[in-house]
């Protein structure tokens, strides 16, 4: 399935609709939401799910949630946007890849990571009467937006709320979040956000 084909159909679909549709947006930070909340919020009403148990440590769990605050108040944005904040509990993340530790990024460590926050993405959608649910994170080039797709079908069938299927490093996407990170001094980590990137990131920096 091309993927960035369907989420261009949406759209349309939404344009076209006399109804403004909620958004459940799932959001890792602050730079990769920018390119994404000034594209949707053309299309939606959209209230940011900020739910990263996988972020290590605590500091930099808040740091970008910060950012993301931050970036909030700047942003031009046609429609409502709205943050919620739900727990924060690394022990999630350590239930969800026990046994995976070991592998490397790109690996089903970071696919069980993707489904554990996308999971209760839906969860909180459903509960809440979201028309859609989608994630910041196929904007990056180091997650695998073929397995954030496949989550997010399995779990709109699962929880009957409409999956924004989403690639968004598509058309420069990525480069323009860059873009809006320089345009509004957001700060922009340098590792995925658990401790075994931040491990990794530190291992090839120290053989450079």
């Amino acid at each position: 399935m091309n993927y960035y084909l369907e989420f261009e159909k949406i759209l349309e679909s939404v344009k076209d609709s006399d109804n403004i549709p909620k958004l459940l947006l799932h959001a890792c930070c602050g730079p990769c939401s920018s390119y994404c909340l000034e594209l949707l919020t053309n299309y939606f009403d959209i209230t940011i799910l900020y739910y990263n148990p996988n972020i290590y440590p605590d500091l930099e769990y808040n740091r970008r949630l910060n950012e993301l605050k931050d970036l909030l108040t700047k942003l031009p944005h046609k429609n409502s946007i709205n943050l919620v904040e739900l727990d924060y509990i690394p022990n999630q993340y350590y239930k969800a890849v026990k046994g995976l530790e070991h592998l490397g990024e790109k690996s089903k460590r970071c696919y069980k990571c993707y489904e554990l926050r996308m999971e209760e993405s839906f969860k909180y959608a459903s509960i809440n009467n979201y028309d859609y649910c989608t994630t910041t994170l196929s904007i990056s080039p180091y997650k695998i937006s073929d397995w954030i797709n496949e989550i997010g079908t399995y779990l709109e069938k699962e929880y009957g709320v409409k999956y924004l299927y989403s690639d968004f490093k598509k058309k420069n996407g990525y480069k323009r979040s860059i873009e809006l990170s320089k345009l509004y001094n957001m700060y922009r980590q340098d590792y995925c956000g658990c401790i075994y990137s931040k491990v990794e990131h530190d291992k090839r920096n120290d053989n450079e």
